[in-house]
Parts: structure tokens; sequence; C-alpha cells
């Protein structure tokens, strides 16, 4: 009897047990809930992304949308107000699918394939947006699009989640983050990437004297939308300004070696980060505390074998490898040299080196003893076939054409102008020798830079569609500036120019008094040899109102010239690429220049019968035939001006930009590294 006793009592007491359980069990279902649809209200930016689903996801994309307002009543759980969040029909399908976050069984097949078409549907393409009518889905419907969601929404959020002690919601996470990193993903790269290292003495915006500066600064940029990994590797000069200087942060140092001077050098690295290229900058107050990057060939020498050293030890200590070491003019010259030789065991070895000839003219040529002295260099690089030139003397450029793996210049004539006698500056030879490594890339402009739709210096913007009305405006602030005689119907002839006897000037000289017949009017800018600047002062004087000689260097100027002259001169003796005539394009001002190296790659000559050309042009170095293309253009002007504006607008339509040059040269690199 007791027995029995015993037994019922217990009986009740787990039958109380187990009542009470099952009370607790929805209880507990229905504190999960905010918890399951909380996560829905976070994944809110994935319900509007995924009306870009097309037919059958569209209709999964809504009930998220609608669980939107049950996830925002949620948490006010005890007034239930989630019609308030929304008009009422919504509220109602979204409480429907309440049970679905009940159902545990969806939750137990939450693993991350559950993500995987949420992934695809946020990269699918987004044509129309899921229509309202999709309230009338079936329930299982709305079940399926809720589970959906489930898995995205810890993505979004998961310290919600990490509350609760359901592992896998917590695993679905790392499945759902590549969801939000692919919606920004796009197919812009069609070549692998590749790493490269820009050496040369020079950089816009922190130290500018030529065209090396504008490259310098442009290539590396576009070569980062095209997929490679680029550095830029400068002297720290004192003549950069203050503002570029307090942004470098210290990124190291160390000493080395240098030459056979038997002392150590100290080499800082300040770094600068802007627009995806990383700068450093070689610091050393010994070599690099001049006012201006180049003092002379004494000073300039053992300058310049430090940088070339300093750039490739740099490499070593960051521990930064790239795939290319790319080259500029005599200054970095060495650095092949050096990277076959001395540091040939070193992580940097591995490197394909590409040198690139900007104006063969300067080679950085000086007694072998002296170049031996600041380099260490071992004897075998000082022969014929090498450093050595004229038996006694070494010549920088020389050796890096040498060792590098590749030569390249700024347009296709030029590189095979430079294998003659005339243009080859005493290195046609050593060119020939090598031009199974040598090929020519015309240079870009960068229409960051050089754009007269959002040019701040221009008096009046303008692009391709008003050129025509708007550019006579820019020529009449110009006139007025220059005190020149303000009249729009005039011809203005630009001159933009370094003032040595390469850029053609002796040619100009000579055709000024014939060009100036009371209907041209010439602007002149630039620096340089004292006889030019004193002979355009003159031309100012005895032709007041009509001449105006601007002896300075001002970029701003240079660009209201480009965006008021009517034609720009470019007579050149010899010309690597050239940058001013693609400028003068660029703003809808023909180009009258001599057929050599970039100007003839870049300028087709107007043709009077067919209206084809974009420029006027003369062959040889004549002053004759400038002043005949100068008529020629001049006649056009004034006789045919339909014509003359159709060769403006096709000159700005020209795509001179950076674009096509970068992927030529990443061309190059990925022909030397096809690993």
């Amino acid at each position: 009897m007791a027995q029995k006793k015993a037994q019922s009592t217990q009986k009740k007491t787990a039958e109380a047990k187990g009542a009470s359980t099952s009370a607790k069990k929805p209880a507990e279902s229905v504190k999960a809930a905010p918890v399951k649809s909380e996560p829905v209200t976070k994944t809110e930016p994935a319900a509007k992304a995924e009306p870009a689903k097309k037919a059958e996801p569209a209709p999964k994309a809504e009930p998220a949308k609608k669980t939107e307002p049950a996830a925002k009543a949620e948490p006010a759980k005890k007034a239930e107000p989630a019609p308030k969040a929304e008009p009422a029909p919504k509220a109602e399908p979204a409480k429907k699918t309440e049970p679905a976050a009940k159902a545990e069984p969806a939750e137990k097949a939450e693993p991350s394939a559950e993500a995987e078409p949420v992934k695809k549907t946020r990269t699918t393409t987004r044509k129309t947006a899921a229509k309202k009518p999709a309230a009338k889905k079936t329930k299982s419907a709305a079940k399926k699009a809720a589970e959906e969601t489930k898995p995205a929404a810890p993505a979004e959020e998961a310290a919600p989640v990490a509350e609760q002690p359901a592992a896998p919601v917590a695993e679905t996470a790392p499945a759902a983050e590549p969801v939000v990193e692919a919606a920004p993903a796009q197919p812009q790269y069609d070549t692998p990437r590749r790493s490269v290292v820009f050496i040369g003495s020079e950089c816009h915006p922190f130290v500018k004297t030529g065209g090396l500066g504008d490259v310098m600064y442009a290539l590396p940029r576009e070569l980062v939308k095209q997929n490679c990994d680029v550095r830029v590797i400068l002297p720290r000069y004192a003549c950069i300004p203050q503002k570029y200087q307090d942004k470098m942060v210290y990124r190291g140092e160390f000493y080395m070696d240098l030459g056979e001077t038997g002392r150590s050098y100290y080499v800082g690295i300040m770094e600068y980060i802007w627009d995806g290229v990383v700068y450093d900058f070689i610091d050393n107050q010994e070599f690099f505390s001049a006012g201006n990057p180049y003092v002379g060939l004494v000073e300039d020498i053992p300058k310049y074998c430090f940088f070339s050293k300093a750039a490739l030890a740099a490499l070593n200590y960051m521990n930064w490898i790239p795939d290319i070491i790319h080259c500029h003019d005599w200054q970095a010259a060495l650095v092949p040299v050096f990277q076959k030789t001395l540091f040939h065991d070193s992580p940097v070895g591995r490197a394909k080196s590409v040198l690139t000839i900007h104006n063969l003219r300067f080679q950085g040529i000086y007694n072998i003893p002296t170049i031996r002295y600041w380099t260490g260099l071992p004897a075998e690089v000082f022969n014929m076939g090498a450093l050595q030139q004229a038996w006694r003397d070494a010549n920088m450029l020389k050796g890096g054409l040498a060792y590098a793996d590749r030569i390249t210049t700024v347009s296709n004539t030029y590189a095979w102008e430079i294998q003659t006698p005339e243009y080859g500056e005493k290195l046609e030879d050593h060119l020939r020798y090598h031009s199974y490594k040598l090929r020519g890339i015309v240079n870009g402009i960068d229409y960051g830079m050089w754009n007269p739709a959002t040019d701040p210096a221009l008096a009046v913007n303008y692009d391709i569609t008003n050129v025509l009305e708007r550019k006579p405006q820019n020529k009449l602030a110009l006139q007025k500036e220059l005190g020149l005689v303000e009249d729009e119907g005039k011809l203005v002839v630009g001159l933009i120019s370094r003032l040595t006897n390469q850029k053609g000037l002796d040619l100009v000289n000579a055709i000024v008094p014939q060009i100036m017949d009371g209907n041209t009017q010439v602007v002149v800018l630039g620096t340089g040899d004292k006889e030019y600047e004193d002979t355009f002062r003159y031309y100012e004087n005895a032709y007041k109102g009509m001449f105006s000689a601007c002896i300075q260097y001002d970029e701003s100027r240079a660009h209201r010239i480009y965006a008021g002259a009517d034609v720009l001169l470019v007579p050149s003796r010899f010309e690597p690429c050239g940058l001013t005539q693609l400028n003068a394009m660029h703003y809808g001002t023909l180009p009258i220049v001599r057929e050599t190296g970039g100007l003839k790659d870049t300028v087709e000559p107007y043709n009077v019968f067919n209206g084809g050309g974009n420029g006027f042009t003369f062959d040889r170095y004549d002053a004759g035939l400038l002043l005949d293309a100068v008529n020629r253009a001049k006649t056009e002007y004034f006789t045919s001006r339909y014509h003359w504006d159709e060769v403006v607008q096709r000159d700005m339509a020209k795509d001179v930009s950076w674009t096509n040059s970068a992927r030529q040269y990443k061309d190059l690199y990925l022909e030397l590294t096809p690993w």
C-alpha cells in the first residue's frame, strides 16, 4: 500500500514537472522569436538588395520586407504595435511568418549552404524591384523567404545572436560576410595583379622640373586602376613643400656603406600615401639639402649614386619586393646595375627591371675613378659594353641600358630615332645592340589636372559641347590679363616651353617679324637661356598689345594660355614625346609641330582636301617650313572657319589620357613576369 502511494506521488510529481516544462517551452520560443526576427531587421539592407532578383527570387525578397514591421515591433512585444510601423495589410503577413521563426528544423539546417543563394542574389543583375502583388504569395513561400533571410542576418550583426546558445547561428556569420563584400565587387581588372616600384628623381606635386615629374605622378595612379600595387621612391629634397613634409610618416632607418668611401651613410624612409600610391622618400640631409633637385654634375653624381643604391636597400629593409622595378632617366639608371651585381643575391635581386628614357641628351657622364669611388661596383661593369665611354669616362645611363631587362622611350618614333646618329647622342650603336629589348610607349596626360570642363584656373569652363561658344571668352580674358588688344577675331599663337635650343626657338625668333601682321597675337611663357628670354622681351616692346613675353614658370597661367590660344607652337629640334601638344588638343587648341619623336606620333597633319587631321606639321628643321605651317593655319582660321571648328572638336574628342599608355606598360610587365 505504501509502495502504491509512493508510485502515485512520483507520477504526480513527474506530471507536474512535465507540465511546467511544457509551459516553459512556449515561453522560450516566444523569447527566441525577437532574437531571430531582430536580425531580420538588421538584414534590411539585404532585403533592399533582394529586389534585384529576377522572376522567382523577387517574391522571396518581398516577405523579407514584410517581416520588417514585425521586426520593428518585436522589441516592444508587450504592446505588439506592429501595425504602427507599416500599414496593417503588410504587418499581418509578417505575423504569419512568425511561426516560421519557431520552426526549429529550419534553424538547424542553417549551414553556410543556405547563405549561398543570398550571395548569388546579391550579385545578380538588378533589373526590377519586387512588385506589391507578391503579398498574395502562399504561406510556404513566405516561410521559405523568412528562412533564407535568417542566415544573412547574423552577418550584419552577430552580437544579438551571441546571447543565444544556438551554435549554428554563429557559424553562418563567416558564410554571410562575403555577401556584403560581393555587392561592390566589379570585374574592372582583366589582367593579373603585379607589384611595381617607380624610382626617379622627381614627381609632381612634390618636385617637378619637366615632363618626368608628370609621368611619375600620373602613370602610377593609372596603374593602380589597372590592378597594380605601386610604390614610388624619391629623394626627400629640402625643396619639397612643407605641407607634404608634414604629412610624411617615419617608416624606419638604417645605415648603408657606399662605394669606396669607407663610411656608413644614414638612410631614412619617410612615407606618404595618396590615391592608392605609396610614396617613399629617401632621407639624407647630406645629399638632399640643396634648394633644387639638380645643382650640377659634380654634386649630382654622388647624390644619385647614393639614391640608386639606397632605393634598393630600402626595398629589402621594408621587405616589399616588387615584381617590376621601373627606373627613369640617368638619375636612376644605376639601379639595374646595382641590382644585377651588389644586390644579386638579396631578395630584391629577383625583380625584373625596366628603364625609361625621357631625354637621351642627359646621361650622367663622369670619369671612371669618381663613379667607381661612389658606387663600389665591380671592375667588370666598367667596360665598353656597359658603363665605359670614350675609354676614360663612365656613362650611368649607358650602364643602365645594358643591365635593364627592358628599355622604353616615351614614343614609338623616338625609339627609332635614337638608333640613328642624328638623335643617338653617341649611344646609337649601343642602342641598336640592345634594340631587341627597346620599345616606345607614348605618354598621356592626366585628365584630373588637365580638363577644361573642371579646370579652376580658367575664366570660363567648357567641354566639347560648348567649346565654340566659350573658348572665345577665355581668349578675351587672356588678352585682358596680358594687356593685349581685346579682340576675339584675332588669331592667338601660344608658346609654352623651356626656352632652350632643343625646343626650336631659333626658328621662332626668325619668323616672328613675318607673322606679326595685325591680325595675329603671340603669347610666350617659360624660362631658360638668356638669349631667348631677352629676344622675346624685345619683341614684346616692339609689338605692344600684340606680343606678350611671360618670362616665368606659372602653371595656372599655362592652363589659361591653352584655353585662350587658337594654336600652339611646338617646333622642336627633337622631342621624345612632348606633353604640350596633348594638353593643347584637349583644350581645343590646334598644335603646329615639327614631325619628330612624339610630336609625329600624336599630331596628324591637316588635310585641306578632306578636312582630316588634327594639327599643322612640317618635317625638316627649317624656319621657312615653320612659317609655311603657321600661314596654313592662319588661312584655315580666317577663310574656312567651319572646317577649323570641326578640327577643334575632333581634337577635344581624341583620347590622350594615360589609360591606353598604362595598359601598354601593364602588358610589358606581364610579358616580363609570365608567372
